[in-house]
């Protein structure tokens, strides 16, 4: 068997939710100084997930919105702990979860990646020897002394994956960064995700395009309201998944 790279452990994540309904923070604050009982009530973002993943696969995650996946891959990236249950990761991830996280939106794209490629591991050095590469696969030469917030979400979806994929990371975690760019940037993207497989990296990607899932990844995770509805096979899974 390969090696394993993640293993999730009966993990749950739970958040406390006011169950009165407060128009302000004023009007929520007035209730509290006033003695004013405060109802809340639990919700279950994730529920009882178990989950192993081993080296070299590709783990495609999917669900409706608010399912519970970009909250899994917070937990798995340390960025979220959880309420019950743990996580045991093997190796050095790069996270690109969120378009935008670990990016300053006032300042250049070339200033960015020092930034971003900084908060994932590397050195100024590294960024050095890998900056001509990051910017020639971002597509982004003509911009990269452009502020980002005159990116386009697609242009900043580039740039984050170009800086993600170049700190040879044992475990990849892509969210939905197939669904901004062109056709012509989602093969490149395809292209490198493939050749990161080829060469042992962990993947996991959350994707709404079936055909994707069932293009890059070896197997599936279906959520459901936080919980595991189905795992297998990418065929199998996302045709239940399309059924629902």
């Amino acid at each position: 068997m390969n090696e394993l790279m993640l293993k999730i452990s009966s993990v749950s994540v739970k958040y406390r939710l006011i169950k009165e309904k407060r128009r302000t923070l004023q009007e929520y604050i007035i209730h509290r100084l006033k003695g004013k009982i405060i109802y809340y009530e639990d919700f279950w973002a994730l529920k009882n997930i178990n989950l192993e993943v081993h080296k070299g696969e590709a783990l495609g995650i999917i669900g409706h919105n608010g399912a519970g996946k970009i909250t899994l891959l917070k937990v798995i990236a340390g960025v979220l702990k959880p309420t019950e249950g743990s996580v045991m990761v093997i190796g050095k991830i790069a996270p690109l979860i969120e378009l935008g996280a670990g990016f300053d939106m006032e300042l250049a794209g070339k200033e960015n990646i020092y930034l971003n490629a900084s908060i994932l591991g590397l050195s100024r050095k590294e960024i050095n020897g890998r900056f001509d590469r990051i910017v020639e696969f971002s597509e982004l030469s003509d911009f990269i002394h452009s502020p980002l917030k005159s990116y386009s979400s697609g242009m900043v979806a580039r740039l984050g994956f170009s800086i993600a994929t170049e700190v040879d990371p044992d475990i990849l975690i892509i969210d939905e960064v197939l669904a901004v760019g062109d056709e012509q940037f989602k093969k490149k993207c395809e292209e490198r995700i493939n050749g990161f497989k080829a060469k042992g990296i962990t993947i996991l990607f959350v994707s709404h395009g079936m055909i994707e899932v069932q293009r890059l990844c070896d197997k599936i995770l279906w959520l459901d309201h936080g919980r595991s509805r189905m795992s297998g096979d990418p065929k199998s899974v996302t045709e239940e998944y399309q059924k629902a």
